[in-house]
C-alpha cells in the first residue's frame, strides 16, 4: 500500500544554506561582544584605583558607573581633583 510512496527530505541546498547562516551568526555574535567590551572604560585608563567600596566611600573619592575593574567585587575609586 505504501510501496510508491517517497519519503521528503532535507535537500543538500538547505542544508548548506543553513550551515552558512549559522555561521554568519556565530561571527556577528563573537564581533558583537568585542564592541561591547571595548565600550566598558577601564579603571586605570582613567587614573583611577579599584578597591572594595567602603575604602572608596572615604571622603575624596567618587565612583563613576561607566569604570570598570579587574576583578567583580571591586570598584573604581577616582580622586575628586582629578574629576573636574
Amino acid at each position: 500500500m505504501f510501496k510508491n510512496k517517497k519519503g521528503q527530505g532535507i535537500s543538500i541546498n538547505t542544508i548548506i544554506i543553513a550551515t552558512i547562516a549559522l555561521l554568519v551568526l556565530v561571527i556577528l555574535s563573537v564581533l558583537l561582544v568585542r564592541y561591547v567590551s571595548q565600550l566598558v572604560i577601564d579603571c586605570n585608563e582613567i587614573s583611577g584605583v579599584c578597591t572594595d567600596e567602603n575604602k572608596c566611600s572615604d571622603l575624596g573619592f567618587y565612583v563613576p558607573k561607566e569604570a570598570k575593574c579587574p576583578m567583580d567585587d571591586q570598584i573604581c575609586c577616582i580622586p575628586l581633583e582629578q574629576s573636574g
